[in-house]
């Protein structure tokens, strides 16, 4: 069994987006025992093959699906059972390797930009909220990747940031620990605490997240 902890280090230490997906496919279906699953960015679907949208554009449609309403709506992790009566949920979705449906979020910028989603065949046991939990937590991750990701190819300049604390965000955003971060700077694990303390404050955010982000912003708008 795929530990939670390995999930969140691999989404991390992913490359690129193909990386990120291989993850998805293998460990993820395997922790969460999915027949399917699959990463939906919202922006890639002109990608897809015409016939295979218009299924997406019914599928994902909050009015025909409650599970996508419920998405667009909260931001938040659902599987079927929370929002549709199992017999609601046949009307809507007969497939049988779609009996059990569970989605989550991918968020950036505080908007929806794509989904993971996971499903079971006909005869096996529904999804819980302990998976909605461990999807939530997934979820989180990977919004953060999409983060980081979108800051390796923008320059983080900010009249805020020293050129020391700038080579620190740009590790944070390829997913380093403090502890990685000393090893590269040649620093202690300390400092890199202390000149995330400072940062935070510069920038008036509380997280990581929130710091990739705003540099993020800063970057786009020059």
């Amino acid at each position: 069994m795929v530990a939670l902890i390995a999930l969140f280090r691999a989404i991390a230490q992913a490359k690129d987006e193909q990386t990120l997906r291989s993850h998805i496919s293998a460990d993820m279906s395997q922790y969460f025992s999915a027949t399917r699953c699959g990463l939906f960015f919202f922006n890639q679907t002109h990608l897809i093959d015409s016939n295979v949208q218009k299924v997406l554009q019914v599928a994902l449609s909050p009015q025909y699906n409650p599970v996508a309403r419920y998405l667009l709506e909260r931001h938040a992790p659902v599987h079927e059972a929370l929002v549709v009566e199992p017999k609601t949920w046949r009307l809507i979705c007969p497939r049988a390797d779609h009996w059990h449906v569970m989605a989550g979020p991918i968020v950036s910028n505080g908007q929806l930009i794509g989904a993971i989603g996971f499903t079971r065949e006909k005869g096996m046991p529904a999804f819980d909220s302990h998976n909605l939990t461990d999807l939530s937590a997934i979820c989180l991750h990977i919004s953060t990747w999409v983060t980081m990701s979108k800051s390796q190819h923008l320059p983080l300049q900010t009249a805020r940031l020293t050129p020391r604390e700038l080579e620190i965000a740009t590790l944070v955003a390829q997913g380093r620990s403090n502890a990685e971060i000393s090893r590269e700077l040649w620093i202690t694990e300390n400092s890199v605490k202390q000149a995330l303390k400072r940062m935070f404050r510069k920038l008036e955010v509380s997280s990581r997240t929130q710091m990739l982000a705003k540099l993020s912003t800063v970057a786009q708008s020059q």
